[in-house]
């Protein structure tokens, strides 16, 4: 069996398919081999990623280099 004769068996056997989850679970497999990668995000989770970003523009957030110098001196004291 080619491979054009076996992508059109696929094709034909996944267009019969209507279960939701397992035609994502084929599409995760193929994503991981094409290394095409889409990432659905929930609306929590873009509402978090929202909300940060109005964190961070309202300047309430701490660099990285002051926290890990807090961090360094809290270490130090225990």
């Amino acid at each position: 069996m080619g491979t054009i004769e076996l992508k059109d068996i696929l094709i034909s056997r996944i267009a019969e398919i209507d279960d939701v989850q397992f035609l994502k679970a084929i599409k995760t497999i193929l994503d991981t081999k094409t290394g095409s990668h889409t990432l659905e995000l929930s609306n929590a989770q873009i509402q978090e990623i929202n909300a940060s970003r109005e964190e961070i523009t309202a300047g309430r957030f701490v660099e990285q280099s002051d926290l890990d110098g807090e961090i360094a001196v809290w270490l130090k004291i225990r």
